[in-house]
């Protein structure tokens, strides 16, 4: 019996045929998607004119406002078009479907009994070149000369402010609710790695809709500081990079977790 409900995001139309026949549910996002077979963010309450700023959680949002009373107590997963869980880590690039089809998690084995999330492998951001450290965020590492020599002090902070505006998150950090602001600080002040692309697969529709109550309320306060008005990828979805480093805090501090693989691959290569 299949333990596992793994919704695939998408912005194109023509992907429908290829998620279904890998058995996840197709979730699409924005004004591109016209098929029914979706499940659409646009529908029902919403808040789908943010997407270009909010990136997957539009659908996230949609889920928790209209599906989470109907939701099965299992494991609920997300996966994007391009980025999927492995039951391996694979180095080379894929071209057969059946091969890929065949690695994807379709069920959660049994390995994962005592565990209530599982995560992306970490992304480290202090792994960069130093030149591109500096070339990013000159200022702040002359200000702080140890950033140059150790590693360890360019932790998620630093990261953010270098990739998506200087201060912008404290900003973010200033209005979270006082029962997680001094720990969520801590965890950007003391980590160097993430767990990215804002997938996770959780063990019970009680532990994500917590998630939710807790994300999404913060976010609604940072639209007043951060706004719309947002030019260039780095700043536009500020949205989605905050609740990445938030999900990772969340989930490594409410739930006992365990890494998987998240293998890259386009989908429409298989059209």
């Amino acid at each position: 019996m299949n333990n596992l409900k793994m919704y695939c995001i998408t912005i194109n139309d023509n992907h429908i045929n290829l998620i279904n026949k890998i058995g996840y549910i197709p979730v699409g996002l924005g004004k591109k998607i016209k098929s029914e077979e979706f499940l659409r963010d646009n529908t029902k309450e919403n808040i789908s004119e943010k997407n270009p700023y909010y990136g997957e959680y539009t659908f996230h949002y949609w889920l928790w406002k209209n599906k989470m009373n109907e939701l099965e107590d299992k494991w609920i997963g997300f996966c994007q078009y391009r980025k999927y869980w492995f039951k391996e880590k694979i180095d080379k690039n894929i071209t057969d479907f059946n091969n890929f089809d065949n690695l994807l998690i379709k069920n959660i084995s049994k390995e994962y009994n005592d565990y209530e999330s599982i995560l992306g492998e970490p992304f480290f951001v202090n792994q960069f070149r130093l030149s591109k450290f500096i070339k990013k965020n000159l200022k702040t590492m002359i200000k702080n000369p140890a950033l140059f020599f150790n590693k360890d002090k360019r932790n998620l902070k630093f990261h953010f402010d270098m990739m998506h505006g200087h201060g912008n998150l404290s900003k973010a950090v200033n209005l979270l609710d006082l029962s997680e602001r001094k720990d969520f600080q801590n965890f950007l002040e003391n980590s160097v790695s993430f767990n990215p692309h804002n997938m996770f697969i959780c063990r019970s529709k009680k532990i994500l809709k917590n998630y939710y109550e807790s994300l999404f309320p913060w976010l609604k306060s940072c639209e007043k500081v951060f706004g719309f008005d947002l030019r260039g990828y780095d700043l536009q979805r500020i949205y989605g990079f905050i609740a990445e480093r938030y999900m990772s805090y969340w989930f490594q501090k409410y739930t006992k977790f365990k890494l998987m693989p998240i293998y890259f691959k386009d989908i429409s290569d298989f059209n």
